[in-house]
């Protein structure tokens, strides 16, 4: 017992070793891009692998253990781009530990605890533009050892213990410096000295973050005279009272844009005022943009006082209810109101504004005209708004338009095509409910559009002209909308600068022939999430320039082999992944197509086989040509056999009816008959049948016993037996009724060549053919049979007259009476008795 336990004992030691050793070739990194990037992310190394290229120029060993980064680390991989080393417990880096990384642009050391940082640990990155130094307990510029980095563009040193603003002097060997981050810090006091730096060597395009930090105080005068491309303040200030004096410390900034706010879930000042904004007329800016204030004033216009000379103006989610009428002297040209709670339409009637965003107002649905004669980009997504009548230049108070978009919002009904707007280039009305665009040429006039997306606009087309005049149109998406028939027709025809095509979700069974044929130009058509059934190529053979094709998610089977010869020589990628293929002999030639075109095919190994059932889910790539090489003797034989069979089984089945007859003849021969006629007739004529034949022949003189399938038949019994069994075996004669209705009666038909086969086995002149109605050549001859006895042999007319129904019973009783067995008692009197009956019918 006790040497298993040892065992067991080594075995659980030996395991739990090699598991902390953590063999790279074990768990090897993510090869991304074959020798050129790498993911060693979450491996628990403990060390740099080694088993990577020299010729790795991105590698990500972010969340690992490499405490330690000593001397020459990553001397292995020379041509080292970016090198992420996040929160990889590193507590001390040496001198030279990056050395030799000489193209190395991009180092990110975010969340890694340093607690010895040496001097030269940054030495020999002389191509390093963006250093991440997040969350490395920094707690001062001062000591941070890279003033030797002069191609350094990005610092991002937030979320540190920095308490001190001041620019340490190797600032000045930074040149080309633009974006300092020292976002979410300790700073609470910026001093007029902490920016000597700044003001001994300018850093004309410096963009610095300060959010998050506690700011208390700024000395006055500290900013003046400091050039900076962008200063962001926001979440810093715990009163309106303190951002007030803050934002007067700035006076003398000349800065392109300043931002100032707070962050959503940021929201520390309780009331705002304008009096805040005063100090703004301090400064020289170009770009304003305020965010997240939840007390901003309301409707007033006031607080833009300092802001008159300003080129651009963002005001992003603050609750204001409305924009008073603004002065036609602001010279703002952009104006950005986003998520404002707009309760009504902004009346605007500003000269200079060229560009207007209006995006995510949610609190009002009508569209209100305004006057900007020199406006050119206009969004309005995302507000639910309505437009009773679009459109043309006087809802927008401008002709210079070049932007519109109208998309995410609500019914938009077209009762204008564009006029005043004929230079618009980008026209975007995606998830809007569009009503009568498919009513006229609604784009007749946008000669100069090169963008058009109607995207889920619940658009029908119906109306081909409704891309008329499109003829700058580069870019058309259309996806969600329908066709009429869900055919794709011939509906651009003009647009024969057509570069991108989306046509995904629009129910299309079938594309025209001619669909495509005026595309010279178009490089990507979307056909996914279709009902396509095949891959009809021939209307793609037009599309020269074609490079991308995409018809995945359709319900497409094959595509013959010569219709694969119409696809675009141009073509590079085409996607037929989620479709419905058919994994069957029948379309081998597309199975070995599939197969010789992987590099053309997009997803290839995920081209999936539905049928047939053994194969549903296969690939289709599996499928194997030599499946459908069976023996062609086998088959042929195979064939035959089933040929021969199959003629056997048909001789069978059409004589079995005949065949039973002759079996019937033999059995029945010699006995007497109980029938003196077996009556065959349609049974629309069936009336006829009862009261005029049934009543003369069976209550006449001398009486007849006719066989009638309502009345003799036996029940329980197949027809066909019946009429065999019953009808023929069983009776000395047939009357066929021959009628318009008995000739399209396929059993009545059936009834007649039994009746032939019958009198060819029994040897009698049986059949007596009663013609109720004159009956058109034309329909007589259908029943080529039929046709030839009624001309070759006598048969009886109905006359409905005194003297032609006289005639007629007369010679009907005679051919009956022919081989009636005779019966000597009550004789004497049967001709009187026949006259007798004869002349009362």
């Amino acid at each position: 017992m006790m040497p298993r336990t040892r065992l067991a004992v080594a075995l659980i030691l030996a395991m739990a070793f090699l598991f902390c050793l953590r063999s790279e070739s074990w768990d090897p990194c993510v090869q991304v891009v074959p020798n050129i990037s790498y993911q060693c992310m979450e491996l628990n190394l403990y060390k740099i692998p080694d088993n990577i290229p020299t010729s790795t120029k991105i590698l990500d060993l972010s969340f690992n253990h490499l405490n330690h980064l000593n001397s020459h680390s990553f001397s292995s991989f020379p041509e080292l781009q970016m090198l992420d080393l996040s929160r990889c417990e590193i507590q001390m880096i040496e001198d030279d530990a990056y050395q030799g990384l000489n193209h190395l642009s991009t180092l990110i050391l975010t969340g890694n605890p340093i607690e010895s940082l040496a001097p030269g640990a940054f030495s020999g990155l002389s191509s390093l533009q963006k250093l991440v130094a997040v969350e490395t307990n920094l707690a001062s510029l001062e000591d941070f050892p890279i003033g030797h980095l002069k191609t350094l563009k990005e610092l991002n040193v937030a979320h540190n213990l920095i308490h001190s603003f001041k620019f340490p002097e190797y600032f000045s060997n930074l040149p080309n410096l633009e974006h300092l981050d020292l976002s979410n810090n300790k700073i609470q006091n910026i001093y007029h000295e902490d920016l000597k730096v700044l003001r001994q060597m300018p850093l004309l395009n410096l963009s610095l973050d300060l959010s998050l930090n506690p700011l208390d105080f700024i000395e006055p005068g500290t900013f003046k005279e400091i050039k900076l491309n962008e200063l962001t303040l926001r979440s810093n200030f715990n009163s309106t009272h303190v951002m007030k004096i803050c934002i007067q410390g700035l006076a003398g900034l000349k800065i392109n844009r300043l931002v100032l706010g707070e962050f959503k879930n940021e929201r520390i000042v309780k009331s705002f005022d304008r009096s805040v904004l005063e100090g703004l007329c301090n400064l020289t800016f170009e770009q304003f943009r305020i965010a997240h204030f939840s007390e901003f004033p309301r409707s007033d216009t006031g607080l833009f006082n300092c802001l008159v000379n300003v080129s651009a103006i963002s005001l992003l989610s603050l609750n204001v209810d409305s924009l008073e009428a603004l002065p036609k002297d602001y010279r703002w040209q952009h104006l950005e109101l986003t998520k404002c709670n707009f309760k009504q339409f902004p009346t605007l009637k500003l000269n200079s504004l060229k560009k207007f965003v209006f995006i995510g107002n949610k609190g009002m649905s009508t569209f209100t005209e305004f006057e900007l004669p020199n406006l050119q980009f206009l969004d309005l997504k995302r507000n639910h708004l309505s437009f009773k009548g679009c459109c043309s230049h006087t809802n927008f108070g401008t002709t210079k338009l070049k932007h519109l978009d109208l998309s995410f919002n609500d019914v938009i009904t077209m009762n204008s095509n564009f006029l005043g707007l004929e230079q618009l280039e980008h026209l975007d009305f995606q998830h809007s409910n569009l009503k009568q665009a498919n009513d006229f040429s609604v784009f007749l006039s946008l000669r100069n559009l090169r963008y058009l997306d109607i995207s889920y606009t619940n658009t029908r087309v119906v109306f081909h002209g409704i891309f008329v005049g499109l003829v700058s149109l580069q870019t058309l998406k259309m996806a969600g909308n329908s066709f009429q028939n869900n055919l794709l027709p011939d509906i651009f025809t003009e647009l024969t600068n057509l570069t991108i095509l989306d046509l995904s979700k629009c129910q299309l069974e079938r594309v025209s022939q001619m669909a495509f044929h005026s595309l010279p130009k178009l490089q990507v058509l979307n056909m996914s999430h279709n009902k396509l059934l095949s891959l009809d190529t021939l209307p793609y053979k037009p599309l020269h320039s074609l490079q991308i094709l995409d018809c995945s998610f359709n319900r497409i089977m094959e595509s013959k082999e010569q219709e694969l010869q119409h696809l675009p020589r141009s073509l590079a990628l085409l996607n037929l992944t989620q479709n419905d293929f058919a994994c069957v002999c029948e379309h081998q030639s597309f199975l070995q197509w599939v197969k010789d075109q992987r590099q053309l095919l997009v997803g290839a190994e995920q081209m999936m086989c539905t049928q047939p059932l053994d194969m549903r889910d296969m690939p289709v790539l599996s499928f194997r040509n030599a499946t459908c090489q069976m023996n062609k003797t086998i088959i042929s034989v195979s064939v035959l056999t089933i040929l021969l069979v199959s003629a056997a089984g048909a001789l069978v089945y059409k004589f079995y009816f005949h065949l039973m007859l002759l079996a019937g003849c033999k059995k029945y021969g010699r006995g007497e008959s109980t029938y003196d006629a077996f009556v065959i007739y349609s049974s629309q004529d069936e009336d006829w049948v009862r009261n005029e034949l049934v009543k003369n022949l069976e209550g006449g003189v001398p009486p007849f016993q006719l066989c009638l399938h309502y009345r003799d038949f036996i029940p329980g019994v197949a027809i066909a037996a019946n009429i065999i069994q019953e009808g023929f075996h069983k009776s000395r004669k047939v009357i066929v009724v021959v009628s318009q209705h008995f000739i399209q009666s396929r059993w009545c038909i059936f009834e007649y060549e039994i009746a032939q086969t019958w009198q060819f086995l029994s040897s009698r002149a049986g059949i007596i053919f009663i013609v109720l109605q004159k009956l058109e050549k034309s329909l007589l001859r259908q029943q080529v049979e039929l046709y030839r006895l009624l001309n070759r042999n006598t048969y009886l007319e109905w006359e409905d007259s005194v003297l032609g129904r006289h005639i007629f019973w007369r010679r009907l009783r005679k051919a009956l009476l022919d081989g009636k067995p005779w019966r000597p008692e009550g004789t004497a009197d049967a001709d009187s008795r026949q006259q007798e009956a004869t002349t009362s019918t």
